[in-house]
């Protein structure tokens, strides 16, 4: 089979992806053309799957030989069943995904999706273990929903007249155009109510940068930032959203993350940067990868481990507020890196966390192409197929990282659809405690109890694609084998 794929890694500022290659002094082996895309998921796998040593058939040895090894690919005709087969179980890897289309996969990892541009999320019925419904958080600017009438907290319960149930929501809510069926809750359970929004997706680039102002409060002029994705195109924009608010000499900030499901790394890191400046070059997070991969760091470059507080984009100067304690708000939406934002800045200051707890994506991934060193370079023409498998854990600078089961808030308080409020508004009910907390008044708006749904998923959770916590390969480096 083929020899064991050696590697060398690199570091790029604050942002390091490694990919590996043969040594080119072996013979490399050309898997037959039916099964070149198992080859490159075993492969892939072999190499920088963070459990790879918990996976038998991974292990280096699994094979006596390249009938063996090609043997077994050809057990799974179809790629997809490969890559799952060869994952540990589910409640422990939660995250990896493997795509038949990269151009899909690299949109959605920069915000680009097909969107008929309603951010929602799912519920349970009452009383239900399999009929669910759908409710309205944002709207996105610019889409076609922005056009119709629909809103934050309106509810739907079925697509075409066809009641959403956890078996079939995924075929439904994937099709290019469809009528959502709005409802209504009547004190028992979730009812249509004559209503319908037809709406039709197109190729739609968000702006994370949802909101940002500044409310002025007695002594206090709070900044407020709704941030959406960690999407590395628009970390210019961001730099320029905390150059406002610095502007504005403002002296606190709310930071909400409840519908932030992750993204970039190195934009979280920059964040994080934005939101302090007084810890530049310091360590925000470390990473850990797999057996093979930290024996290589611990012996070559242990410090490569760690992403650093950063000044600068580039060669721009971060707009970096010098805070000691940011307020965040969160809900079970708030995931990967969002959640490290969080975690990384609490061993360097304090951290109000305002809202329910988080998702607990506490892993990160990179992607992987079938090319001889799993980069984007001499890519296999012969299909798109990528992968996006877990291969780290992240901890911060203290060393803790384990919130698999999400990170709790300093105050918990669940947003609720029929108390929704209006995002940005000092009255809705997640930011009016946050300004209670940082002014000291007391003087919350009265928060009205709702009802509380048993959460299901979340439109960007769905496919997977848009929670992810990723490492991008830095563009200028090939690496060469270990001898």
């Amino acid at each position: 089979m083929k020899t064991t794929l050696k590697f060398t890694l690199l570091l790029f500022l604050s942002l390091f992806v490694f990919q590996a290659c043969q040594d080119n002094d072996d013979t490399i082996v050309t898997a037959p053309a039916n099964i070149e895309i198992q080859d490159f998921i075993w492969n892939g796998l072999n190499q920088y799957y963070l459990w790879q040593t918990d996976v038998p058939n991974l292990s280096d040895d699994r094979f006596a030989s390249e009938t063996e090894y090609n043997t077994f690919l050809k057990g799974y005709p179809v790629p997809e069943d490969l890559f799952n087969a060869l994952r540990v179980s589910p409640t422990i890897d939660r995250f990896s995904w493997i795509v038949d289309d990269y151009l899909v996969l690299e949109q959605a990892l920069g915000g680009i999706s097909k969107n008929d541009g309603v951010d929602f999320g799912l519920s349970y019925k009452p009383g239900s273990t399999s009929e669910i419904f759908g409710y309205v958080r944002y709207i996105i600017p610019n889409s076609d929903a922005s056009g119709k009438d629909i809103k934050r907290g309106d509810m739907f319960t079925a697509i075409n007249g066809t009641q959403l149930t956890i078996s079939n929501y995924q075929s439904l809510l994937a099709l290019e155009s469809y009528t959502l069926n709005l409802a209504d809750y009547n004190g028992s359970t979730i009812v249509v109510n004559g209503k319908s929004v037809a709406l039709t997706k197109t190729v739609l680039a968000e702006n994370p940068i949802y909101i940002n102002t500044v409310i002025e409060s007695g002594s206090h002029k709070i900044g407020y930032l709704m941030y959406n994705g960690f999407y590395a195109a628009y970390d210019t924009e961001l730099n320029d959203a905390f150059a406002s608010l610095k502007s504005q000499g403002i002296t606190d900030l709310v930071l909400d993350l409840r519908y932030n499901s992750g993204g970039s790394v190195l934009t979280a890191t920059r964040l994080a940067s934005m939101i302090t400046g007084q810890f530049t070059g310091q360590i925000f997070a470390k990473q850990q990868w797999n057996s093979k991969i930290n024996a290589y760091f611990e012996t070559e470059n242990p410090d490569a481990l760690n992403n650093l507080f950063t000044d600068k984009i580039g060669t721009t100067a971060i707009n970096s507020l010098n805070l000691s304690t940011v307020y965040v708000l969160t809900s079970k939406s708030t995931a990967s890196a969002s959640e490290l934002v969080i975690n990384g800045l609490k061993s360097h200051i304090n951290v109000v966390q305002i809202g329910d707890v988080t998702t607990g994506k506490n892993v990160g991934s990179v992607t992987l192409y079938d090319s001889p060193t799993f980069g984007t370079e001499n890519r296999n023409p012969n299909h798109r197929y990528a992968m996006q498998p877990i291969v780290l854990k992240i901890v911060n600078s203290a060393g803790f990282g384990d919130y698999y089961n999400g990170l709790t808030p300093t105050f918990e308080q669940k947003e609720t659809i029929s108390t929704f409020g209006v995002l940005g508004s000092t009255s809705e009910p997640l930011l009016n405690t946050a300004i209670s907390k940082i002014t000291g008044t007391a003087k919350m708006a009265k928060q009205i109890p709702g009802k509380e749904f048993d959460y299901f998923k979340d439109s960007k959770s769905i496919s997977g694609l848009r929670n992810q916590m990723y490492l991008k390969e830095a563009p200028e480096g090939l690496l060469k084998a270990l001898k």
